[in-house]
């Protein structure tokens, strides 16, 4: 077994201890990760990073208006809100990164139980 194949199993394995606030709390940081790096990779590194923040949102949103969702009402209407702003942001011509890393940072803490 390769060294690659070793440390992607124990990764698989250690995710089982973790819970899964924690786990979409590193959603959101892997997130902000790429937007940072972008900042002086070049145009592909910042299409992907804005792309792959755009994707987090739109399916945090799907979850969160899910009618299934037990959240209160109120939260679930702040998060689509804050979703939103994201989605446009990104959408603009030249979106402001440390508006999407702060707003990414807030949730992962809040979803970390650190807010």
């Amino acid at each position: 077994m390769s060294s690659h194949a070793k440390a992607s199993r124990a990764y698989a394995a250690a995710q089982g201890f973790r819970s899964l606030r924690d786990q979409e709390a590193d959603l959101f940081l892997r997130a902000n990760a790429a937007l940072r790096q972008s900042r002086d990779g070049g145009a592909l590194p910042l299409v992907r990073a804005l792309s792959d923040t755009n994707r987090l949102w739109s399916a945090v949103i799907d979850l969160v208006r899910d009618p299934d969702n037990a959240l209160p009402a109120r939260l679930k209407a702040s998060i689509v809100s804050v979703g939103l702003a994201v989605q446009r942001e990104v959408d603009r011509p030249a979106p402001d990164i440390d508006f999407l890393i702060a707003v990414n940072a807030d949730l992962a803490a809040g979803l970390a139980n650190r807010a």
